[in-house]
């Protein structure tokens, strides 16, 4: 059935967008090559953007502000060293608590595992959701990896009840993902404990303060980062759907990690000591340059510090032991409580700016490649959410136990390297 855009929509659309100063997104509508349905479904995108945040945003980026950069008094931030529990350190006595503590969490049903898997596989040549991606080893994607351990786990529990399973797609990826798992059967899940949502999209803004089109009936959007989960969950419904299964603590990790652990005992029940309305896992970084945010104290509050934000004396420096003195490498492995999400995703987390080269369709309404960087991407950072707490526990693990990244078609973090890690904890029955 063909759609028709009525004069009144049309009209309203028009009215907004000369409010915002955005009256080019229609330069194309009119074009006779296109069909009613492609100019309906433009209008609806359209409809669908936040023109407010996307002012706010830009009026951010072309003042030169930012979420972060001065500390609470004015002046400039203060960074210090944040305390880390090493689980290498433990005393069996410590690991045995823990442990009983998160098995009891699961067995009352008091968890869940969230799954950031918005992206798509296309640096590793792969043509559908990354989650879809085989790496070559026995269970035959990203997914299935993930979901045989948190089966495992659940096999493992007291009571043998599935662990609630939320998983963010992307507007790009979401039906292919949905159809990937009934395709499979949900890898033996109950499909009742998995519930899909997609992030958020913010459109990519020109300098001029226009958003940027990369297509006659098109806008450049963006993933709007992995900050926006919270944002995400809270509009989905998926903190309220939490609160009524009578989740208390939630795990957050990507779907890139082969060895990620969602459903961690160990980690709930330190978490849950802690008493910390968040916590994360941490590993030494491999150099002073390895490319990862690194845990620490900003004024006065837990954060993580970008490898691009940190200075050659600090990525450097070393304790009385030898030790680096910021070398604890945030790993996108976080436990929250479910007010902790709730309140995150009710309130939202500042955006960050990034400036970008994208093609664009210029005033001859030809795409147009630009010499140098021409428009403003935002994100927000999932770790800006440390910072609402007073105080977060960290956890810090073994490398070969719980990361192998698949980012690379070759080479460092490749889908290579995180096979021959993940057989290799596969052997030293560390996988769970």
């Amino acid at each position: 059935m063909t759609a028709i855009i009525s004069a009144m929509e049309l009209d309203l659309i028009k009215k907004k967008l000369e409010a915002y100063g955005q009256s080019r997104l229609l330069e194309g509508l009119g074009d006779p090559r296109f069909c009613d349905d492609c100019r309906a479904e433009f209008i609806k995108k359209l409809e669908g953007i936040d023109f407010d945040l996307v002012r706010r945003l830009y009026e951010q980026a072309a003042a030169g502000a930012s979420p972060a950069g001065a500390g609470t008094d004015g002046g400039p931030e203060q960074i210090a060293p944040i305390p880390v529990t090493d689980s290498g350190k433990l005393t069996p006595e410590q690991r045995g608590q823990y442990i009983a503590a998160g098995e009891a969490i699961i067995a009352r049903g008091e968890f869940a595992a969230v799954t950031m898997a918005g992206g798509q596989g296309t640096r590793l040549g792969h043509n559908g959701p990354k989650g879809t991606y085989d790496i070559g080893v026995a269970e035959h994607s990203l997914f299935e990896i993930q979901a045989s351990r948190l089966l495992r786990r659940a096999a493992c529990s007291a009571n043998g009840r599935q662990i609630p399973w939320y998983i963010m797609t992307s507007e790009e990826n979401d039906a292919a993902t949905r159809e990937f798992f009934a395709l499979h059967g949900y890898f033996g899940y109950d499909p009742a404990n998995v519930r899909f949502f997609t992030q958020f999209m913010l459109p990519m803004v020109a300098f001029d303060g226009g958003i940027v089109r990369d297509g006659p009936l098109s806008v450049k959007m963006g993933a709007d980062g992995h900050g926006g989960i919270f944002r995400a969950m809270h509009a989905h419904g998926i903190t309220a759907d939490m609160k009524a299964r009578g989740v208390k603590y939630v795990f957050i990790g990507g779907i890139d990690n082969v060895l990620v652990k969602l459903c961690d005992p160990l980690f709930i029940g330190f978490t849950a000591a802690c008493g910390t309305p968040c916590a994360g896992k941490s590993l030494i970084k491999r150099d002073p340059y390895e490319k990862a945010g690194v845990f620490c104290l900003r004024n006065g509050r837990p954060s993580v510090i970008e490898y691009t934000e940190i200075s050659k004396e600090m990525a450097e420096a070393r304790d009385a032991r030898g030790e680096f003195v910021y070398g604890d490498a945030h790993i996108l492995c976080n436990m929250f409580t479910v007010d902790a999400l709730d309140a995150a995703g009710s309130e939202g987390l500042p955006y960050h700016v990034a400036v970008k080269k994208t093609k664009y369709i210029d005033d001859r309404g030809q795409l147009a490649e630009p010499a140098a960087p021409n428009a403003y991407k935002f994100e927000a950072f999932i770790f800006d959410a440390f910072s609402r707490a007073d105080n977060m526990g960290i956890l810090r693990v073994r490398r070969e136990d719980e990361f192998a990244p698949v980012k690379n078609r070759e080479g460092e973090d490749s889908p290579d390297t995180a096979r021959a890690l993940y057989e290799s904890a596969r052997e030293r029955g560390a996988l769970d």
